[in-house]
């Protein structure tokens, strides 16, 4: 895949060769994880950024603290280096279904959607009823211009969270951009049913923090228009 950090390009990277953690240090690392999540909740990213980055300092094997560390430069629109922290998590721990949907996300938002497609097509694996993997490959594939793909994740994740109206709006956008319009009238007022903000087109802006490109967001105002 192009465009990843140094360690994704690097299998041989070795976190694992930290010495033992003492508990001064586990503790400090705890505590400035903590200060980490309360800075981000205040949408303080620069201070929770610092905050987290000491705690994955203090503890470099603890794989939630590299993903809270990854997930809050994502937050902060730092996706080179969430990517890069998210890729470390991964090191630490191949299988983790949390740092893949991050990730995916991450590729995802910046625009990668090739390797987006790969990393949730993993996560998918991890996890079958994995509805966070199923709605961000629907939304990767309609920007793909691969229709039939994204109506079919977009289903299978409205089964498994019926109700989320985030996959809905994905399957209306995908029916609407293949040409089915009825279809696409019908999912969105399914989405409407679930959450009634969502007849609000000025509502729709906030999409944007659900994945969903800025074309993305108008083409579901067309279909919310068209009703």
């Amino acid at each position: 895949m192009s465009g990843l950090p140094a360690i994704a390009a690097n299998p041989k990277t070795n976190l694992s060769q930290s010495p033992k953690l003492n508990p001064t240090d586990k503790r400090a690392a705890d505590e400035y994880r903590q200060m980490g999540l309360a800075y981000r909740q205040q949408e303080r990213f620069d201070e929770a950024i610092a905050a987290l980055q000491k705690s994955v300092t203090l503890d470099p094997q603890n794989l939630d603290g590299r993903i809270i560390l990854g997930w809050t430069q994502h937050l902060a629109k730092k996706d080179e280096a969430a990517a890069t922290s998210l890729w470390e998590a991964i090191y630490l721990s191949p299988t983790s279904l949390q740092a893949f949907n991050a990730i995916g996300i991450v590729y995802l938002v910046r625009g990668d959607l090739p390797q987006s497609v790969v990393l949730h097509s993993w996560a998918a694996i991890l996890k079958a009823d994995n509805e966070i993997a199923h709605y961000n490959l629907s939304l990767a594939y309609q920007r793909l211009n691969q229709y039939d793909l994204a109506i079919a994740y977009a289903q299978k994740a409205i089964e498994l969270e019926p109700n989320n109206p985030h996959p809905f709006v994905a399957r209306a956008i995908a029916q609407w951009t293949s040409g089915d319009q009825p279809s696409a009238k019908k999912t969105f007022r399914d989405a409407i049913a679930v959450d009634p903000r969502y007849r609000n087109p000025e509502f729709l802006n906030f999409l944007n923090e659900a994945g969903f490109s800025s074309d993305q967001i108008q083409t579901a105002k067309q279909v919310l228009s068209s009703l």
